[in-house]
């Protein structure tokens, strides 16, 4: 703007320059032709006298004046032939009877013309007055026409416009600048405070309410951009949204960590920065396709569901978004609960093909006499051990669901131990092993009949896997705001690399030893859905063939465990 303003003054000032000598010739030209007309009239009136008055106008005009004078002058007789001419032989001119400013004077005394030369660089004056004898005088002037004036005076005006060019150039400069300043220096975010060109102030009025509707939508827009912001941060799926060149332009703090990538800004940069996998990468190229995609992710243990899917605004492909969920729990389940129903196929299996079996020899009459009584307790046997594992599976089921329909109560975990350890007394003197409780008189808030059977659960298996001889030793104890149920015993114990697993559904050491016991391999997979109930932790300590404690941290004063 600034060159273009600076270049039109530029041009004005040249524009005005020429102008204006333009101008001036053609004023004062017309006056320099009048001015020249009066002289030629002046000295056509004094020739005119003095042929009027001379005796011999031969000798009159033969005179040095009239010969040396710069105006022609020719003298023509009534027939047009030529008399006189100071510049030619007036013999040799043509008759001059035709010419229009010699016929006007012979028919009203006076005339006067004017005539351009061929090439239109001169024009010639002509001035005629008819003598007193009959005869006409004219007097002709010649001069520069308008066109070769103005080539005369060229080079004085380029000469003007060149000097007067170079004094406009820092006026023109400074006055743009006077021109450009203000506007440069315009306060855009508030127009209403700027004092400026009156001409400005409606567009100045516009921006202004251009701001405020700019600043109410970027309000708009700031509060959506805050609640998907705040909506995305508190999703526990993660969060991916790309570009049409894969680049991210919104994830989420849970599809970072889902990722295992680092806590820094992605934004702008391709989905190849944030994670390499290679599933997550062709999702990403499939959506962008135009194509929906679900796959699983592996990272760090954990199991991802990914769904990938376009965006599109109207048929063109616009982005893609990204869903990651964490099945890892779900898979989780998925595996224990086949396990499970595989387990409890087997184990539901296992006692009743040994009850049809036996009830099939008797119905036979297959077997002795002397046999019914010992196959009669084996169905027993048999039967009793399905009961009790129907019952620790429903048990199981209703831990997994949280469906305890008991309430919390206060308990007096010591009183509640030695009652338990009673009840067991007769199973440990057929095992020949001994229970001791000890400790201190500590109440804590739980279901009564879920720590009847996590105690239970506990004291059974130190009796059924200890030794002959053996010890049962239970200790309740207080440690900050909590209660320490410790049940040891000196039995034989759980190698190291079946340590971790001991509490799942099932999962039995020694399998042949377990059906010796008549366990069902439930017993601490309840232990550990009750204690997870009452938010309470569980450690295990044993060495092979030297026993083994199990400890079980509750909180003393929670009254509603769940």
């Amino acid at each position: 703007m600034r060159r273009r303003i600076f270049r039109n003054m530029c041009t004005l000032a040249l524009a005005a320059i020429l102008l204006s000598s333009t101008l001036v010739l053609v004023v004062l030209y017309p006056l320099f032709n009048s001015q020249m007309q009066k002289e030629m009239q002046i000295e056509a009136a004094y020739i005119t006298a003095g042929l009027n008055q001379a005796v011999n106008k031969n000798a009159f005009l033969k005179t040095t004046e009239i010969q040396n004078s710069t105006i022609r002058i020719t003298l023509v007789a009534k027939d047009g032939i030529v008399l006189f001419d100071n510049m030619a032989p007036a013999e040799k001119m043509d008759n001059h009877l035709s010419r229009p400013e010699i016929a006007e004077a012979f028919a009203t005394g006076t005339a006067q013309s004017v005539r351009l030369s061929a090439t239109l660089d001169s024009q010639t004056f002509y001035y005629a007055v008819r003598l007193d004898d009959g005869t006409v005088v004219r007097l002709a002037n010649t001069t520069g026409s308008v066109f070769s004036a103005f080539i005369g005076i060229l080079p004085l005006i380029i000469l003007i416009a060149i000097t007067v060019f170079g004094l406009a150039l820092p006026l023109a400069k400074k006055m743009t600048n006077k021109i450009i300043t203000p506007i440069n220096t315009l306060n855009l975010e508030n127009p209403a405070d700027n004092s400026v060109y009156e001409e400005l102030l409606p567009l100045l009025y516009r921006i202004r309410t251009q701001n405020q509707q700019i600043k109410h939508q970027m309000d708009v827009l700031q509060a959506q951009q805050e609640d998907f912001a705040a909506l995305t941060s508190h999703m526990s799926e993660g969060l991916i949204l790309l570009d049409t060149k894969a680049n991210v332009l919104t994830v989420n703090q849970s599809a970072i960590y889902l990722l295992g990538a680092e806590k820094i800004s992605y934004r702008g940069k391709n989905i190849l920065t944030l994670s390499r996998n290679l599933i997550l990468h062709r999702a990403a190229e499939t959506a962008l396709s135009g194509r929906h995609c679900v796959d699983l992710l592996l990272i760090k243990n954990r199991t991802c569901q990914l769904f990938a899917s376009p965006v599109y605004e109207n048929t063109t492909v616009k982005g893609a978004i990204l869903l990651i969920l964490d099945v890892t729990e779900q898979q989780k389940a998925e595996k224990i609960r086949r396990e499970f129903s595989a387990n409890v196929s087997h184990e539901l299996k296992t006692p009743l093909t040994s009850i049809s079996g036996y009830a099939e020899l008797i119905k036979n009459n297959m077997a002795k006499a002397e046999d019914i009584s010992t196959f009669a307790e084996r169905i027993y046997l048999e039967a009793d051990r399905l009961v009790a594992l129907v019952d620790d599976i429903i048990q199981l089921s209703g831990l997994d669901e949280k469906n305890i329909q008991l309430p919390p109560e206060k308990i007096n975990l010591l009183e509640l131990t030695n009652l338990i350890a009673l009840r067991l007394l007769p199973q440990a003197k057929e095992k020949n092993v001994s229970i001791n409780v000890a400790g201190d008189s500590i109440h804590i808030f739980a279901v009564k009949q879920m720590m009847d059977e996590l105690i239970s659960n506990l004291c059974e298996n130190a009796i059924k896997y200890n030794k002959p001889n053996g010890k049962v030793k239970i200790d309740i104890s207080q440690q900050n705001e909590t209660a320490v149920l410790t049940v040891s015993d000196t039995g034989v114990g759980i190698p190291r690399e079946h340590q971790d697993r001991v509490f799942e559904r099932f999962y039995r050491v020694d399998k042949s030893h377990s059906k010796q016991t008549g366990g069902t391999g439930l017993g601490l997979s309840i232990v550990k859905h009750i204690a997870e109930y009452h938010k309470a932790a569980i450690k295990l300590e044993s060495t092979e063939n030297n026993g083994t404690k199990i400890t079980v941290i509750l909180p003393k004063n929670s009254e509603h465990p769940v």
